[in-house]
């Protein structure tokens, strides 16, 4: 037995599209069983901006090693962080 999808609205905007979906349950307009996976290869992360207090030899020491790698500093910071987070050294 086939289940009666109900038609998704046309919005005009994406923040109404947003809270149609916080407010209605999606079952009701989607047969999910037939939905396939998918990589967004060209997405972009999400960055957040941080203030980070560091002394001033230590920023010196990371600026002549990425100036050494012709990385920006900021880039390689973020390149050994990652690292740490994902437990190689």
């Amino acid at each position: 037995m086939s289940k009666h999808l109900k038609k998704i609205p046309e919005f005009s905007t994406e923040a109404e599209e947003q809270q149609f979906w916080e407010t209605h349950d999606s079952t009701e307009y989607l047969d999910w069983h037939q939905a396939q996976s998918v990589v967004l290869t060209n997405l972009k992360p999400t960055t957040k901006t941080i203030s980070l207090r560091l002394p001033q030899h230590l920023l010196d020491s990371i600026k002549a090693a990425a100036n050494a790698r012709d990385v920006p500093y900021q880039s390689l910071i973020k390149i050994w962080l990652q690292e740490k987070a994902q437990g190689q050294s």
